[in-house]
């Protein structure tokens, strides 16, 4: 959990999309899924025709705090932070999800209204399941149960470590968990180890300042952890990210 740097501005579009490599179709992020990929293709066109996509540009609500917990949420494309403000206006950074990403499954099963922000960091393409969609898949889709606990397990162990690295660690060290976090093939299994990310964004989502995540992705790349090129980075050692103490 990471406090925002005062006042933030919208990121810029990432280079990659500026520069018109092709976004997933809902249908082919459907595929790509860690839950969906094994469905039979008739299967995954029933989900797909019963998903709502929304665009959602660059600071816009994928959800807000309070609001009714109807849907389960996917990043087609994009990214999107979620967070929360305290009573005193300031912005706590939870988690990052890019493209791939699906989230809320806790606050579908058990919540009447959000707890938390999402919050576009980019222009960004939501995939909203419906809670009766959900439903239906939990009770009936036993590789689809597997998928949840598995992730809901993996989601706590992520939320556990974030919560020390927060408080115990310098910056440098908590670039290197924002960007291994970004990287985990059970949550984000289509990211990869070489993705578009801005400094701004890296900053958003571990509430630091720019100047400060060019300096430690310069350690990082220094520790031969990292390769940055223009608006992307390139993962040489996650275990290494998962274990740099600066």
């Amino acid at each position: 959990m990471t406090r925002e740097p005062s006042a933030p501005r919208p990121p810029k579009l990432s280079p990659a999309r500026q520069s018109g490599a092709p976004a997933p179709t809902l249908a082919e992020a459907l595929a790509a899924s860690l839950w969906a990929r094994a469905m039979p293709a008739p299967a995954r066109a029933r989900l797909a025709a019963e998903i709502v996509e929304k665009q959602v540009p660059a600071g816009g609500f994928v959800v807000r705090k309070g609001a009714p917990v109807d849907a389960w949420i996917g990043v087609v494309d994009g990214l999107v932070k979620i967070a929360t403000e305290t009573r005193g206006g300031k912005t706590i950074s939870f988690a990052g999800m890019p493209t791939g990403a699906w989230f809320g499954e806790g606050s579908v099963l058990k919540d009447p209204a959000w707890r938390y922000d999402a919050i576009a960091l980019r222009p960004s393409r939501i995939a909203f399941m419906p809670r009766a969609t959900f439903l239906r898949l939990l009770d009936t889709d036993i590789a689809f149960n597997r998928f949840l606990l598995e992730q809901l397990n993996e989601r706590l162990g992520q939320f556990i470590g974030q919560v020390e690295h927060d408080r115990l660690l310098p910056p440098e060290a908590r670039v290197a968990r924002c960007l291994a976090a970004l990287a985990n093939p059970r949550l984000f299994p289509v990211v990869g180890e070489s993705f578009a990310i801005s400094q701004e964004e890296i900053g958003y989502l571990g509430g630091l300042a720019r100047q400060t995540v060019n300096r430690a992705l310069k350690r990082l790349e220094d520790a031969r952890l990292v390769r940055v090129d223009y608006g992307r980075v390139h993962i040489l050692d996650l275990d290494g990210l998962r274990g740099f103490e600066g």
